[in-house]
């Protein structure tokens, strides 16, 4: 997951490159969860000033060695993005880095990950987490979630939704939604709410109530609601919400709208609208999201854009 998202060259369809290793203490044949081995070439100082250090999976109750647990801590303290994917967070755990903070991992492991390390907060109900640049992801396609989350954050909406398109995974996707969804897989795609989620994407710019949203849905609102979450992990009004931001950073990003035409054209109604959301949210403003990634969809393109984020 980690070498699909950042291990692959996009340029060609407008997309980004990273400037990617893959690094162990001891090079040579590495045995992976699944049985086979990885050849790795390269030792831990070829990640010494990565600006992503990421950790995969890898069964739990295996000891980690104190040089990746001191990679761990460096990559923390120098300011880097530091990710770990579903029983990764464990080696994060182990060095240190979320004591005192929130973090989650795959919910067949969240029990025994709060009962050793109860310094960390463990919020079992989340696809990631992010907290202070350190990003904890739940299961493998929540790992996608939360390395999509990174490329957005650092490069923009347009980055990380071109790799979104190439890999055929949803964009939309935050860490807010539920890990465990009553029904991931729909059994039957006449009672899917399919259709109906791509309605409301097509008129975020209107008001878009649960009951006009069940009537279209040939719902009751309570059953609306519960399919909804049951479907999604999210509410009705989350999900907007979410998918109301991303089409605000994408024109942010890509139009020379006024923010007050932006709110309109996203449903936020009025700019001051929009700011709240984008402070609460995003931890950002719409006009310094702009100033940071305005005219970076562009530029991803460029033959000579290899982003050094992830190592």
């Amino acid at each position: 997951m980690i070498c699909e998202v950042f291990g692959i060259d996009r340029r060609d369809t407008g997309g980004p490159a990273f400037d990617f290793t893959i690094a162990t203490a001891v090079p040579g044949p590495v045995r992976t969860s699944m049985g086979f081995d990885v050849v790795v070439d390269q030792d831990l100082s070829a990640i010494a000033d990565a600006d992503l250090l990421a950790v995969p999976a890898y069964p739990v109750g295996t000891p980690v060695d104190e040089v990746y647990l001191e990679a761990i801590r460096a990559a923390h303290e120098r300011g880097a993005w530091v990710l770990s994917v579903c029983s990764g967070a464990f080696a994060l755990a182990q060095s240190g880095i979320l004591d005192g903070r929130r973090a989650t991992t795959h919910w067949m492991h969240a029990d025994a990950m709060a009962e050793r390390f109860p310094r960390i907060e463990v919020d079992a109900d989340r696809l990631f987490v992010e907290q202070d640049r350190i990003v904890t992801g739940a299961g493998t396609a929540a790992g996608i979630d939360a390395a999509l989350h990174i490329v957005r954050r650092e490069m923009g909406a347009a980055a990380a939704n071109s790799i979104a398109r190439r890999m055929v995974v949803p964009p939309q996707r935050d860490g807010g939604q539920s890990q465990f969804i009553a029904t991931p897989v729909v059994e039957c795609a006449d009672d899917s709410l399919a259709e109906v989620l791509d309605w409301m994407a097509e008129h975020l710019e209107r008001e878009l109530p649960v009951p006009e949203l069940a009537r279209k849905a040939l719902m009751s609102p309570r059953t609306f609601a519960r399919r909804f979450k049951a479907e999604t992990g999210t509410t009705p009004a989350a999900w907007l919400n979410r998918q109301r931001l991303l089409r605000a950073q994408q024109l942010l990003e890509e139009s020379a709208y006024g923010l007050e035409r932006i709110a309109a054209e996203t449903g936020f109604g009025t700019a001051a609208v929009m700011r709240h959301h984008f402070v609460r949210v995003l931890q950002t403003t719409p006009t310094a999201y702009r100033a940071t990634f305005g005219g970076l969809a562009a530029s991803a393109s460029a033959p000579d854009a290899g982003a050094p984020l992830a190592g």
